[in-house]
């Protein structure tokens, strides 16, 4: 599996940002390759699960995400099924000039899909996908 982690601080209050994050409709709004978000489906234990399409290296590819924990303004970890196997968590935290939001993700690049000479590229572009969705989700919160 490749990995990402990525954080960056955001000058606004953690409840803004976390609420703004578990709204899966805004992540199409932050998020470049992310082209669908739908079937939202709100969870009683707090968080949505929903369905997504994806487009890497110039491919779609879709699935699901599933709320594994979600704890209100300090950590969600979501695992993703589907085109694009994946685990994500995404830790909040309160700093004095606002917050701290870090993404850390694991995920199988769809080698028999892309090839294998393709998996180096992907992790690249992943990882500066990863640093371009905190950079709008700070500009959001900031305005």
């Amino acid at each position: 599996m490749a990995k990402v982690k990525k954080t960056i601080l955001i000058h606004a209050p953690v409840g803004k940002v976390f609420e703004f994050m578990n709204t899966p409709d805004k992540l199409v709004e932050v998020w470049p390759s992310m082209v669908e978000i739908t079937n939202v489906q709100p969870q009683p234990g707090g968080g949505s699960n929903f369905h997504w399409k994806y487009k890497m290296a110039g491919m779609f590819f879709e699935g699901d995400t599933t709320v594994q924990e979600f704890v209100p303004e300090q950590r969600v970890v979501t695992s993703n099924a589907g085109g694009i196997p994946s685990t994500f968590v995404w830790t909040y935290q309160t700093e004095a000039d606002g917050t701290r939001l870090t993404m850390e993700a694991e995920y199988t690049v769809p080698v028999k899909v892309l090839g294998k000479l393709a998996e180096p590229v992907i992790a690249k572009i992943n990882e500066r996908e990863a640093e371009t969705v905190l950079e709008n989700v700070k500009i959001r919160m900031e305005a």
